[in-house]
């Protein structure tokens, strides 16, 4: 299909509390048409680093509701992505409440399934919004929907049709469709991606509503499906109001768990049974996986090296030591922690020469004040004096033949 972009008019204003990273846009749309409005008012976000890289792509968020929920989501991208707890995304708002197109919009049949209108709005984010944003930013694979009652119904039509364009669905105080749960018996054993999804409840939505919203937490809970991942909360003493404040920082905190930092419970549950070469293997994955659906080129957080190190030192004898300290110094050259543990593999194996060497390496990394600096010293102390025992107390010389260490550059780089 031939897909046509008219962009009618582009405003920017400047917003307090986003900088002036915020536009509004009226476009108009050849797949809306009739009875619905075609031209659609967009309110777009874009982070400060976007004009910093030219390089770097962002996960997409098409928020549902902006009116509303636009304001809220933003917030909280920037909060998560400045603690570190989710990248920074470039989120696209759809005004639905202008002429009350959300009804229009959104609509299902007695079947549960998208009207002649409601079809036309799906057509309009996937064929037409999804390629224009695409088109005119750096947008990486990861995309989220948000939406709220019936705009949180509308959006799991992306998600049970053959090819999902979404990674993420955000379902805040969903109003489903009759038949919901029996799409989603016939999608969800069948996903082969990474999929989150999210949904949540409260009293404040009337017994009827709520018992719906419950009937299909239990059919989720019966998946059994590893790319499927859901998230349930319930706010009993919330409003309806105050839920969205609730629901959308609890909907990015589960969508965006696997970038963050190993957690105690990712710890516990993925981590703490594998040997060392499945732990140094576990981290490298997680970090590749967020460069490719995030797009944050991101080295692994010393924080994240640090969550393995039991693993690597009490399991097989400390035979991944040397690996754990090269995997330190390709990611922190300038850190003495990779020589560290290199040396310490090779001091625990009776290599006092090598020992020495990588511990005096790591030294040589270290600010004459540094308050850890007299600490570091003692491994250097303490392998000077197994050698000297070893050798009837005759100190052994420094300028032994070995191969140059790859982290050393000369005396620049020490004391």
């Amino acid at each position: 299909m031939k897909k046509i972009y008219s962009l009618l008019l582009v405003l920017t204003f400047s917003f307090a509390a986003f900088s002036q990273n915020i536009s509004l846009e009226a476009f108009k749309s050849s797949e809306l048409s009739g009875e619905l409005n075609s031209t659609r008012t967009l309110k777009i976000y874009v982070p400060d680093s976007y004009q910093q890289d030219s390089t770097r792509v962002y996960p997409l968020a098409i928020v549902l509701d902006a009116e509303y929920l636009f304001d809220i989501y933003v917030a909280n991208s920037k909060l998560f992505s400045a603690k570190d707890k989710a990248p920074e995304q470039i989120v696209v708002g759809i005004f639905q409440n202008q002429k009350n197109e959300r009804k229009t919009d959104c609509a299902v049949d007695l079947n549960s399934m998208l009207t002649e209108t409601s079809s036309k709005f799906y057509k309009f984010i996937k064929n037409e919004l999804i390629g224009y944003i695409e088109h005119n930013y750096r947008i990486s694979p990861f995309r989220t929907i948000v939406g709220n009652t019936i705009t949180a119904n509308f959006t799991n039509y992306f998600m049970v049709e053959p090819t999902p364009i979404f990674n993420a669905y955000v379902n805040i105080n969903p109003r489903y469709s009759q038949d919901i749960a029996d799409l989603f018996r016939g999608k969800v054993p069948t996903i082969d991606r990474h999929t989150y999804y999210y949904l949540n409840n409260g009293a404040f939505l009337g017994e009827e509503k709520s018992k719906n919203i419950e009937s299909l937490y239990y059919v989720l809970k019966n998946f059994e499906n590893d790319n499927f991942k859901y998230k349930y909360d319930a706010f009993d003493t919330s409003t309806n109001i105050s839920s969205m404040g609730q629901a959308i920082p609890a909907a990015m905190a589960h969508i965006f768990d696997m970038y963050s930092s190993i957690s105690k419970e990712e710890f516990d549950t993925n981590i703490a049974d594998l040997n060392p070469a499945e732990a140094i293997e576990y981290i490298e994955k997680k970090y590749v996986e967020i460069q490719y659906l995030f797009g944050a080129n991101l080295k692994i957080r010393e924080r994240d090296i640090f969550a393995i190190e039991s693993i690597i030192l009490d399991k097989e004898d400390g035979a991944y030591l040397e690996e754990f300290g090269k995997m330190i110094n390709r990611l922190y050259p300038e850190s003495p922690i990779g020589d560290y543990y290199i040396g310490q593999y090779y001091e625990t194996g009776n290599n006092l020469k090598k020992a020495l060497k990588y511990y005096k390496n790591g030294f040589a990394k270290i600010s004459s004040e540094d308050p850890n600096s007299d600490g570091y010293y003692q491994n250097v102390e303490r392998v000077l004096a197994k050698q000297k025992s070893l050798n009837n107390g005759q100190e052994i010389g420094d300028d032994y033949d070995e191969e140059i260490i790859e982290t050393v550059q000369g005396d620049e780089t020490g004391r």
